[in-house]
């Protein structure tokens, strides 16, 4: 969705956009996405630009590149800075507007109770000014502080949120992966139906009203006395071929000990186990099993089957309560503690073996987890740039945290053999600006829906326990 999109009154004269420093340092190319539209940049927001710069972060690389940005739009025009430059050339003609900085003094007329020292209201003023200079044309605040908003709408200025990187405005919209198929399915999809067994699985080609709307590798099942859990596996114009699921309920089909509690279970671990899907995503709230059915397929794909050379791990390091300063040690030993969620589902998983079991007691399951950890490789999200993994099974825990851009990062590294796992819960966004609308897992989520070798899974059913069941309900 475009900025421009928004509902917006019936005004024949372009808007012009008054961007907030935190707009550009969430998207460094934002100047490009306000198609006919104008933007003005006051002179605050290239300060507070100039003073993040420094460092290493996603938000002072984005800094920088915003001011490149600029650098560049302002350099090639042969434009004067009164009359704006044309951004049309620039975007490669994404953008038709002009760019306008602030070339002149504005005077301060907040009301007198409002502090004029602070950054946000000197960029208010600048908002109040245009608004009296072109009483006839939208000027508009784009922000991503919510306060700063609420500052504008109290001041009777309008202001809007930055929602160019917004997927979705509803995430009630996301793609789930999963569909149930109404009763009269069979009625309405018999007609001219191929059925045919290979492998073990049966196939079915359909065709019909829903046909089209299926997508491939897109979950469909029907309970009752006959029931029905399939895959799509292609599309043949308005044809589809669905593909019956391995039944990884079963005892026989177990993944390293462990068996689908459910439905939506079951089709995760068709996605995690199968060769042809190279990246799955799964959403969930906590306790439906991301993790742990994750780990599961893992290791049995990189010790059993040899699939996978190894399993690597990485997550964003952003803590829920207080920060608790620098952890010692090498990058393995400093993201430890971050990776507590694979230690517990580890733990888990090793005890699959009872007494006498396979693993042999104590013993075996000792030497079982210390070969489980030559294979399990923890990284750190920083380190990641310029990275080719090979033949590896990735595992991005808590993705819901990152921005598309990170996500881009992160899933680019992908060599030949190697499959990638997103997992998150988009309930849970720790990190300021982002919200479940422009979170990179909804991001990827909806970006690679259809593509053949993708599988996405939201997992519904909480299997941890009857008391956070109850507390994921009630508090």
């Amino acid at each position: 969705m475009t900025q421009t999109q928004r509902p917006a009154k019936p005004a024949a004269k372009t808007k012009l956009f008054v961007l907030d420093t935190n707009v550009l340092m969430h998207d460094p190319t934002c100047l490009y996405r306000f198609e006919e539209h104008d933007v003005f940049i006051p002179i605050q927001t290239l300060e507070e630009l100039d003073g993040h710069k420094k460092g290493m972060s996603e938000v002072a690389r984005n800094a920088r590149q915003a001011s490149r940005t600029m650098d560049e739009i302002v350099s090639t025009s042969e434009e004067g800075i009164v009359t704006g430059f044309d951004l049309c050339e620039p975007s490669h003609k994404m953008a038709t507007g002009r760019l306008f900085l602030q070339s002149e003094a504005i005077p301060n007329e907040l009301p007198v109770n409002v502090p004029t020292a602070k950054a946000d209201n000197q960029i208010l003023a600048v908002v109040h000014y245009l608004h009296k200079k072109f009483p006839k044309r939208p000027v508009i605040l784009v922000s991503k502080d919510i306060n700063m908003r609420i500052k504008a709408r109290a001041m009777d200025l309008e202001a809007q949120d930055y929602f160019n990187d917004k997927v979705l405005e509803d995430t009630d919209l996301l793609y789930s992966g999963v569909r149930e198929l109404p009763a009269n399915f069979w009625d309405e999809h018999a007609k001219d139906m191929e059925s045919w067994k290979e492998n073990g699985r049966t196939y079915y080609r359909l065709r019909g009203p829903l046909a089209s709307n299926l997508l491939i590798n897109e979950f469909v099942y029907q309970e009752g006395e006959k029931p029905l859990y399939a895959w799509v596996k292609d599309r043949d114009g308005p044809a589809v071929v669905l593909e019956t699921l391995i039944d990884f309920s079963h005892q026989k089909n177990n993944v390293w000990g462990i068996v689908a509690r459910n439905r939506e279970q079951n089709f995760a671990l068709n996605l995690l186990m199968n060769p042809e899907v190279d990246f799955v995503s799964l959403l969930g709230q906590a306790g439906t099993g991301k993790t742990l059915l994750t780990l599961a397929a893992g290791l049995t794909q990189v010790l059993e089957t040899k699939r996978y050379s190894e399993i690597i791990a990485t997550r964003v390091t952003v803590p829920v309560g207080e920060d608790i300063g620098f952890l010692p040690g090498t990058e393995e030993e400093k993201m430890a503690p971050w990776m507590g969620a694979l230690e517990d589902n580890l733990d888990v998983l090793n005890g699959n073996g009872e007494e006498g079991g396979h693993y042999g007691g104590d013993w075996g399951r000792a030497a079982t987890r210390d070969l489980i950890r030559t294979r399990i490789k923890i990284k750190s999200l920083n380190f990641m740039r310029g990275r080719t993994f090979i033949n590896k099974f990735l595992i991005i825990d808590e993705a819901q945290n990152l921005t598309s851009k990170q996500m881009k990062t992160l899933i680019t590294r992908a060599g030949p053999g190697t499959k990638v796992v997103c997992l998150g819960n988009i309930s849970q966004i720790d990190t300021p600006y982002l919200t479940e609308g422009s979170s990179g897992l909804t991001y990827v989520v909806d970006r690679f829906k259809g593509w053949p070798h993708n599988g996405h899974v939201t997992l519904q059913r909480g299997e941890r326990s009857r008391l956070a069941d109850w507390a994921g309900e009630v508090l």
